[in-house]
């Protein structure tokens, strides 16, 4: 009686024996993260990078893959696949042993581990062997790469910032000012927001990627695709040169000199996401100037003599916008208890300083335009240039709701785009447009 009463234990404790031995392998490229892992070592430090890479004195993949090797990077703000994750909580919950399936960079892949809690790294050939590993070859289950590689056209609008195109509707401002509304006129700003628009969406995947491990330390940057995976590194890289190459083109279409400005505006942008916009106040001023070059653009873009009344009054603006970004940027941050951004020379305390600096320069434009409004320059543009006194009211209306907002922190960080959404805000540009018409 005993005997049987043995046997059925044996074989009750069988399935346990095997359930402890399962091991689940976890292919870190593709599967577990959402991004390359040469080009997070890359993009980790670029300027680092390089410096290294040039200090070094040896040329070839070979030499920047042992300094890439060496790269420093944020492994706990890396782009996790969480399904992946939550399968590997769920398999340590039975007690599986789990192991990262790496091919390249063994020392990030084993610090990787570290940092999730998983047991080792084993690489492609080790496991294809089946020979020295640390656990049974034959009891194993794998989450290996089949992630969709075909990245969505909403993927690539949020990459590009095509919400972002609504500012280079500036460069119809000269045209619209000037009077020149005929089909010639408007074609050659058209062609110039386009140029506009590829050359920003380049500038703007080439920034992310500059920052991408400051936004992945962001409450809302950290959503952008590359920062969140959802668009391969690679891939951005290869966007670049082709939107900038479709600027060159439609630029040419234009003329040489809309190429310049443009030229202008692309080497700016570049010096602001390398350099300028670490430094205080100083961003400010190029975002200003980079609003005023989608104007000028635009009045040598139709062939329009750009008033001198128009660019005064828009520096103006545009430093009272940029001023209100800086100050939302900086509220957010206040409010989630956050500490001072580490690639902005502001600090939290700056607030109250940028606030009065951001409604000093919108009083400014308004008394710029006042002036404007009293000049005889009107005369000969408005047969009724009394009515352009009504846009003062509505302008002080939107340059103060802007402040009040900004200072609920109720306003995204963008104002511009925060014009196009807000309803108030809407009806007064409308109101204003529509006085302008009336006023001609």
């Amino acid at each position: 009686m005993e005997q049987p009463a043995r046997q059925y234990n044996s074989k009750a404790s069988a399935p346990s024996a095997i359930a402890a031995a399962r091991t689940l392998v976890i292919d870190l490229e593709g599967a577990l993260l959402r991004s390359e892992l040469l080009m997070e070592a890359l993009f980790s430090a670029p300027a680092r990078m390089l410096a290294r890479f040039g200090a070094g004195g040896q040329a070839g993949m070979a030499a920047l893959t042992r300094i890439l090797a060496k790269a420093e990077i944020d492994y706990a703000h890396l782009p996790y696949d969480s399904d992946v994750l939550n399968r590997a909580l769920a398999a340590r919950a039975r007690g599986e042993k789990i192991y990262l399936l790496a091919g390249r960079f063994p020392d990030h892949a084993a610090a990787i581990a570290a940092h999730l809690g998983f047991d080792g790294v084993v690489t492609p050939a080790e496991l294809a062997a089946g020979e020295g590993l640390p656990f049974d070859p034959g009891a194993i289950e794998r989450i290996d790469s089949r992630r969709e590689s075909r990245v969505s056209w909403k993927t690539w609008a949020k990459a590009l910032r095509v919400y972002q195109y609504a500012k280079n509707t500036l460069v119809f401002v000269p045209a619209i000012t000037a009077h020149q509304l005929n089909l010639p006129t408007l074609s050659y700003a058209l062609l110039a927001f386009l140029a506009f628009s590829a050359c920003a969406s380049g500038a703007y995947l080439m920034n992310d990627l500059l920052d991408l491990a400051a936004d992945r330390q962001h409450p809302t940057k950290r959503h952008r695709a590359l920062a969140a995976g959802d668009l391969p590194i690679s891939s951005a890289l290869m966007a670049i040169p082709a939107l900038w190459l479709f600027a060159l083109v439609a630029s040419l279409c234009i003329s040489p000199l809309f190429l310049g400005v443009l030229g202008a505006y692309l080497v700016t942008t570049i010096a602001y996401s390398l350099a300028l916009k670490r430094k205080m106040l100083v961003d400010v001023v190029t975002l200003s100037g980079l609003y005023a070059l989608r104007i000028i653009a635009g009045a040598v873009g139709v062939g329009v003599v750009l008033s001198e009344w128009l660019l005064i009054f828009s520096l103006f603006v545009f430093t009272s916008l940029a001023l209100i970004k800086r100050f939302s940027e900086l509220s957010m941050r206040e409010s989630a208890g956050l500490a001072d951004p580490s690639n902005r020379d502001y600090r939290i305390t700056d607030l109250h300083i940028i606030a009065a600096m951001a409604a000093a320069s919108a009083m400014n434009a308004v008394t710029v335009f006042s002036l404007y409004v009293s000049s005889s320059a009107v005369t000969p543009l408005y047969s009724r240039p009394w009515m352009l006194w009504l846009l003062t009211p509505l302008l002080l209306y939107w340059f103060g709701r802007a402040l009040m907002m900004a200072h609920r922190r109720e306003m995204p960080d963008d104002p511009i785009l925060y014009a196009f959404r807000d309803g108030p805000s809407r009806t007064a540009v409308a109101a204003m447009i529509c006085i302008m018409l009336a006023a001609i």
